[in-house]
């Protein structure tokens, strides 16, 4: 008879076992019936959908699934595509609600889930604060005086401390729950008073200093929830836009740093990568695509990033190849071509302080309107400062080719074109083509080089590459 017990209990244990390993939560949502509702996820700026559940005549459905679902911030998706409310997902995803979409967020009831009751009197909190935080703002937008700017100013302070104050009591009441993992990687740095420094001087910096080093304080790489949350990915834009030097090598720093801390969670490292990749593979500032390249040569081409797609592995090889041979700084790869005329005029041959290099197509509607401009401020300007033209003809035909050089009065410049010859033998030597090592994929674009063939600037508008001209030689003369 104990044996036999002892049998039931081990199965009925095996049996919970089984039935918990996985996500299951009943769900009634008033007053839907009879149609689906949904259950999605933050996934930095995105968001996305993770299950369905068919609610009955009665407004009962369940989410669930064998395989449990990542941790994170969630939220509960109505017919029409409208998110309804959030919910907190971790270890334990075995509970119900209940809810009527008629008075949210106030009649959601959790049951079986003490994580989500914290969270619900937290969202009713911050609903109602939250409000206030924007009457107050908007009021402020309108205000006329001074004094009244300076009490909604004080009202709105204490607001905002009020709901710090909230989520500092919540902490210190649970100290181990998703929620103050939440809270904590939410919190801003706090910068005490600087002391004063000998002489009785103040250090300028301290404020950032501090705060930037403090800034991660609250969170962990090696937490794959974080990823699952609305404000992660701003945290992070706002680091790299706000408190990191955006030089190159600044950033290729920061960013090793980071994905050092998330090697132990392959959620927030593909994750970190991904954004990364993304980021930098179209960078916001000129020089910062070093950083892309950076990431394809020690992550991606040795086989750290194996979650991209052959495809995207196929793409970002491509990208890399066509941005490493011209990257700020580096020298300028040679250009054999040859003038209107086919005689030979490679672009090392030019001496002058500065050379502009110019790839344009006379049959592109942007190029017939910037290439007279480029013209009209070399005669008027560039020329006196040695500043050489190096137009260089990417498609559009020998013939039109000529007569927009010829119609325009496009002279002083060096103009030359590559012949299909060359670019057969290029081919058939397997090569790179001028295209790739200039990374030409669109036309106008310029390149800035100094009189030692090195490129200073890249992809800018002319009135721009007249702004580093003179940034230069203001510099030079300085000097």
């Amino acid at each position: 008879m104990k044996r036999l017990l002892s049998l039931t209990i081990f199965l009925i244990s095996c049996t919970l076992a089984v039935a918990q390993s996985g996500y299951n939560i009943p769900i009634t949502l008033k007053p839907y019936k009879n149609t689906y509702v949904y259950l999605g996820y933050y996934y930095g700026k995105l968001k996305a959908l993770a299950d369905s559940a068919m609610l009955d005549e009665n407004g009962k459905g369940v989410f669930s699934g064998k395989e449990p679902l990542p941790g994170g911030i969630y939220f509960v998706v109505s017919p029409r595509k409208e998110i309804l409310f959030e919910l907190l997902l971790d270890k334990q995803q075995q509970f119900s609600i209940a809810a009527d979409s008629a008075t949210l967020p106030n009649s959601v009831i959790f049951t079986g889930s003490q994580e989500n009751n914290l969270f619900h009197l937290y969202t009713r909190f911050t609903n109602q604060i939250g409000n206030e935080i924007n009457k107050t703002g908007e009021e402020l937008k309108t205000v006329k005086n001074a004094k009244d700017s300076t009490k909604l100013r004080t009202r709105l302070k204490w607001l905002t401390d009020k709901m710090q104050l909230y989520r500092d009591s919540m902490m210190a009441k649970n100290p181990n729950s998703f929620l103050t993992t939440l809270f904590q990687a939410m919190k801003e740095p706090v910068i005490p008073p600087a002391a004063k420094q000998p002489g009785g001087k103040y250090d300028s910096l301290y404020a950032y200093r501090y705060f930037k080093s403090h800034y991660w304080d609250g969170v962990s790489f090696s937490d794959g929830r974080l990823v699952r949350t609305p404000f992660f990915e701003a945290k992070l834009e706002k680091y790299y836009k706000e408190l990191v030097v955006p030089n190159p090598d600044s950033i290729i720093a920061e960013v090793d740093h980071m994905l050092l801390y998330s090697r132990s969670n392959t959620e927030m490292f593909k994750f970190l990568m991904v954004h990364f990749v993304q980021k930098y593979i179209n960078p916001e500032y000129m020089g910062q695509d070093a950083v892309f390249v950076h990431l394809f040569e020690k992550y991606i081409n040795t086989g750290q990033a194996d979650f991209f797609t052959q495809q995207y592995k196929d793409f970002t090889f491509k990208r890399a190849y066509s941005m490493m041979a011209n990257l700020i700084g580096q020298p300028a790869a040679p250009l054999d071509l040859v003038d209107t005329l086919d005689k030979p005029a490679p672009l090392h041959n030019i001496k002058s302080n500065f050379v502009v290099i110019c790839f344009w197509d006379p049959t592109c509607s942007h190029c017939k309107e910037t290439v007279p401009k480029v013209d009209s401020i070399y005669k008027a300007k560039w020329k006196n400062e040695g500043v050489s033209l190096y137009g260089v003809m990417v498609d559009g035909g020998k013939e039109n080719w000529k007569k927009f050089i010829n119609d325009n009065k496009l002279t002083g410049w060096t103009h030359v074109y590559q012949l299909p010859s060359q670019q057969k033998e290029e081919e058939a030597a397997n090569k790179p083509n001028y295209r790739q090592l200039y990374d030409v994929y669109q036309t106008p674009i310029l390149y800035l080089l100094d009189k030692d063939k090195n490129i200073i600037a890249k992809k800018l508008s002319y009135t721009q590459v007249d702004e580093v001209i003179d940034l230069k030689l203001k510099t030079k003369k300085s000097n």
